[in-house]
């Protein structure tokens, strides 16, 4: 696919919304135990859809990237640091962080000013800053994509020491932690500060669940209750039941479109929780990406699609998705939480007070992810001392569970374990229960510098077969296998 050189939104639906949410006052609890996610999947998002950033020379995943470490945050010295600039795409968060950096600035005397690029060109403007070593900007909240070519040419500083020394990155979920902030993967070397967190979750309409006629021809069909489903089994049950084109409504609407990485990230929604992914511990994908597994959730996604997807919506993305689902047409729609504000509010979705969320269902062996969007606060390492620490500060304050509470109350999406799990979080909107549970089960694709090539092969692989109806699961996924082992050897990520 053609992938843009940006982050992973164009049009922002939150722009319709903000949370009320009350900072809790509590003092933060333990951390809870998560589960390990593996590593060598790290790879779309927002953020989110995934960007591909401009092209570079590839290095070797294995490798830590080179960098200078430094020690842990402390108050910049009085006067020695006033101003400190962010830059992140244009969007409504980024007007969160602005507020969140007024604040700041009222406490510290220190301005922030947080400097927006629209989605289209912010990776071109990030990466030619870079490529000449530019200190125009201290921090960057850039896409978890970008994570692989910003550390191996050297744009981001080694924040290892930091997170861990300030407790910050026990403070996040574990799965945000590796996928926004660790490369190479399963190296404990940390370049980001988990900031935007987003995934793919579900929305249904709870009328439709709710009437007691539906929910009685459904079981007397099926043969077990209709609720929103938790296994893509039941998926496919909901989505064939609800599917009557003689009156306009139809099972699901999910990501199909041929641009970005809108079909990868649906696709692998399912392929996670299959039990498949994109390689092994050592980078190979042959065995794993064309694996049963696999085979059997690429096969799932296009029942799906065939059997129940709404009309007009062989090219959808986010857009697309939410308006079949505000017009009527589909009972579920797959999309980044970041565009469900839209799906609450009441002069947007007129099926507003009847739209309820779930998390993406579990594959057949009860594994169970969602593709990650969002992104994370990075340093930039050509700054000097002085201004990594006064940003290091920065973090260190905005990391606070007191302003993560602020933050999740302006709109942004925490990634904070215990404000993600406290009741005024996950009572500020229908969603956010949904959204917190799954940020404790993310997944991302591919976050390598080689990552826009594996994309692009996985998007035109998985279109020919689930859009185009060309060829078979088993021969979809033998391709995608070879063309990424050729792109991996290339690059020498593969020995």
């Amino acid at each position: 696919m053609a992938v843009k050189p940006a982050g992973r939104y164009d049009y922002d639906y939150s722009r319709l919304w903000r949370r009320g949410y009350t900072c809790p006052e509590e003092p933060a609890a333990e951390a809870p135990a998560a589960t390990e996610e593996p590593a060598a999947e790290a790879p779309a998002a927002t953020e989110e859809p995934a960007a591909e950033a401009p092209a570079a020379t590839e290095e070797p995943a294995a490798e830590a990237p080179a960098a200078t470490e430094e020690a842990a945050a402390e108050a910049p010295a009085e006067g020695s640091v006033t101003e400190l600039t962010i830059l992140w795409a244009q969007w409504d968060p980024a007007d969160y962080l602005q507020e969140i950096g007024n604040m700041y600035e009222a406490e510290t005397g220190i301005k922030v000013n947080v400097v927006q690029e629209p989605w289209g060109s912010f990776g071109d403007l990030f990466f030619t800053e870079m490529s000449a070593q530019g200190t125009s900007y201290d921090m960057v909240v850039g896409d978890s994509q970008w994570l692989g070519q910003a550390t191996s040419e050297g744009h981001y500083l080694d924040m290892t020491d930091f997170l861990t020394a300030e407790g910050l990155a026990e403070t996040v979920t574990p799965a945000t932690l590796t996928y926004y902030g660790e490369y190479p993967p399963a190296s404990g070397t940390y370049w980001a500060y988990p900031t935007e967190g987003d995934a793919n979750g579900w929305a249904y309409r709870k009328d439709l669940f709710e009437n007691p006629d539906e929910m009685a021809a459904f079981e007397e069909k099926y043969g077990y209750p209709l609720a929103p489903p938790k296994t893509y089994a039941e998926l496919k049950d909901v989505a064939e039941f609800f599917t009557r084109p003689d009156d306009g409504l139809y099972g699901v609407a999910i990501y199909t479109q041929a641009d970005y990485d809108a079909l990868t990230m649906g696709v692998q929604n399912a392929l996670f929780s299959f039990g498949a992914g994109w390689s092994d511990a050592n980078n190979n994908p042959v065995g794993v990406v064309n694996s049963p597994e696999a085979v059997e959730a690429v096969q799932a996604y296009r029942d799906l699609y065939d059997c129940c997807q709404g009309p007009g919506l062989s090219n959808a993305f986010f857009t697309e998705v939410n308006d079949a689902f505000i017009g009527g047409q589909v009972a579920m729609a797959m999309n980044y939480f970041a565009f469900f504000p839209a799906l609450v509010n009441p002069e947007v979705n007129p099926f507003a007070e009847q739209t309820g969320f779930f998390v993406n269902p579990k594959g057949p062996n009860g594994d169970q992810f969602a593709a990650l969007g969002g992104q994370g606060m990075s340093i930039i390492s050509y700054i000097a001392p002085e201004r990594q620490e006064a940003a290091k500060h920065f973090i260190k304050w905005f990391a606070q569970e007191s302003m993560q509470a602020e933050w999740a109350r302006l709109g942004g999406y925490t990634c904070n374990i215990n404000v993600l799990q406290s009741e005024e979080f996950l009572s500020a909107t229908p969603y956010n229960p949904a959204f917190a549970e799954t940020m404790t089960f993310v997944k991302d694709f591919w976050n390598i510098p080689a990552f826009g090539e594996l994309l692009r092969v996985s998007q035109a692989e998985l279109g020919k077969f689930i859009i185009e109806g060309q060829g078979t699961a088993q021969e979809t996924m033998d391709a995608i296998a070879t063309q990424h082992e050729q792109i991996l050897k290339d690059g020498g990520y593969i020995k």
